[in-house]
């Protein structure tokens, strides 16, 4: 298990099967939410303000849990104060989302087109190897004011996804019903980058 302090509310989890295993809890389980899980995950956060100083009472959380190809887990943790009209004390609001990368067809959503740029920048700073090559079907659209970023012919394989995922989940949001999305994206979006997503961009920061 490894922690990362993206913000100062926001941290990324990074958990792999033999954590679920030393905790007596299997893979499906753990995607389900069961309330082993959910023990499971009050035990992370208590580590991680161990470790990391990340304190969550009080705070409501939002989770957004990524599973990658060879069964890890990338889970994304941001907090914030609860509106005052609905604060209690002592108590965890929390969201919990997933990503199933086994579809065909992976959409993330980015605020802004900075994040955008922020994003492929610190894959820039990663230098990982075959990156244009893995995002060569990737697009870009923009739909109401947000950017997504489809992503098709992934490579399961790719020697840098565990990388190329990690910085995914520091900018972007998954979108539930990818492949019914998309095609809300080809009838009302706006298609910006057609193919080679990485290397497009890429170019542009270089100009």
């Amino acid at each position: 298990m490894r922690f990362e302090k993206l913000s100062n509310d926001k941290i990324r989890i990074i958990l792999n099967l033999q954590d679920l295993e030393d905790n007596d809890i299997d893979y499906q389980s753990f995607m389900s939410n069961s309330s082993d899980t959910q023990k499971l995950f009050m035990d992370i956060l208590d580590e991680a303000e161990e470790q990391i100083g990340f304190k969550t009472k009080d705070y409501k959380l939002m989770v957004e849990a990524l599973a990658t190809f060879d069964g890890d887990f990338i889970i994304t943790v941001t907090r914030s104060l609860p509106d005052i009209n609905t604060y209690k004390k002592k108590t965890i609001m929390a969201k919990r989302k997933s990503a199933n990368l086994n579809t065909d067809t992976i959409i993330y959503k980015f605020n802004s087109y900075d994040d955008i740029c922020d994003f492929v920048l610190l894959l820039k700073n990663k230098n990982i190897p075959g990156l244009i090559t893995f995002t060569k079907s990737f697009s870009l659209y923009i739909y109401k004011s947000n950017y997504y970023l489809i992503m098709e012919n992934i490579n399961k394989d790719f020697i840098g996804i565990k990388q190329f995922l990690c910085a995914l989940t520091e900018f972007g949001k998954s979108v539930n019903n990818s492949n019914l999305f998309k095609s809300r994206l080809s009838e009302y979006g706006h298609l910006i980058i057609k193919n080679n997503f990485y290397k497009t961009i890429s170019k542009s920061l270089n100009t």
